[in-house]
């Protein structure tokens, strides 16, 4: 195992609990890479989620998922960990992007947040999530409920450059198009994703990353488990819940109200490339795995690069 870390502060007991949790997104990664361009999303998933279940039952803390997966296994309300260490909320995420994993296009990741208990946002069932994401230099120049291109001249005066050069993040959905034209028409340049938005998310407030903003609708448990990410990275994250068709309008959600608390935690494996990570790549005899590993307290992060002995 190789790391490179930057940040604040010293080592304790959250940069442990990160470690050990490092090899749960692992797991999944490398597990979810096996189905990578067979086109076979439910397999891939489902290996995926099978190996982090198996992993992460040694991990020490005391879990209840709070964010979860469909099926049988890390369901909402799973109690996960070897029942020693913290009591925490957690939040997981086998494969964010798997049509990414069935299609072998970019920006798949295995991810995992752990919080203090009662401090992840659980949002209703089966409901979407507008968002807008920024790094550390533009938290406080943005606002959900400004015209786009509004949004997009505060990023670029903030940034000290001209909105052609602003680079924004929009998923690949068909109920995107209008949102696309409008960023185009402002003036901004369109980065496309075919899937992970927590990556997509996570790109913003990565110095090397040419993705200044993530505009677009896409899943709650997503935006709550990038919220976690960006808590450790200093960016901002602000959500509202789209509405379920009564003609309620939900109030915009910040990163405080996403996850709460001092102490979280986040990592990630990627399972194909991103902006953020590489993907599993495969190599004679071994397998190697890159991940990031996020602490909010002391403020910390760590790129990790692993390899493993092939089977």
């Amino acid at each position: 195992m190789e790391t490179m870390e930057w940040g604040t502060g010293v080592d304790g007991l959250d940069h442990a609990l990160a470690l050990e949790l490092v090899q749960v997104t692992e797991a999944a990664a490398l597990a979810a890479a096996r189905w990578v361009g067979h086109g076979d999303e439910i397999s891939g998933k489902a290996a995926a989620v099978e190996a982090m279940h198996n992993v992460i039952g040694s991990v020490p803390m005391r879990g209840v998922v709070v964010l979860g997966e469909d099926g049988k296994r890390l369901v909402k309300g799973d109690v996960v960990g070897s029942g020693a260490g913290p009591a925490c909320d957690v939040a997981i995420n086998a494969g964010d992007g798997a049509l990414s994993v069935a299609r072998d296009v970019p920006n798949a990741l295995a991810a995992v947040a752990v919080a203090e208990r009662g401090a992840l946002y659980d949002p209703p069932p089966d409901v979407a999530m507008e968002k807008l994401v920024v790094g550390p230099e533009c938290a406080g120049v943005v606002e959900l409920d400004r015209p786009v291109g509004e949004n997009l001249r505060a990023v670029a005066s903030a940034k000290g450059g001209r909105v052609s050069d602003v680079v924004v993040a929009v998923l690949n959905r068909p109920w995107h198009r209008e949102l696309v034209h409008e960023i185009r028409d402002a003036g901004a340049r369109v980065h496309l994703i075919e899937g992970g938005e927590i990556a997509g998310a996570m790109a913003v407030a990565r110095p090397e990353s040419p993705v200044d903003v993530l505009l677009g609708t896409g899943g709650a448990a997503e935006g709550v488990i990038a919220a976690a990410a960006l808590s450790c990275l200093g960016g901002s994250v602000q959500a509202r819940l789209r509405s379920d068709g009564s003609g309620t309008r939900h109030d915009v959600l910040h990163t405080g109200d996403l996850v709460r608390g001092e102490r979280i935690l986040f990592c990630a494996t990627g399972v194909t490339g991103s902006e953020v990570l590489r993907g599993v790549q495969q190599h004679a005899g071994r397998t190697t795995t890159q991940s990031i590993v996020l602490c909010s307290r002391p403020e910390t992060a760590r790129i990790v690069k692993t390899q493993h002995r092939s089977a």
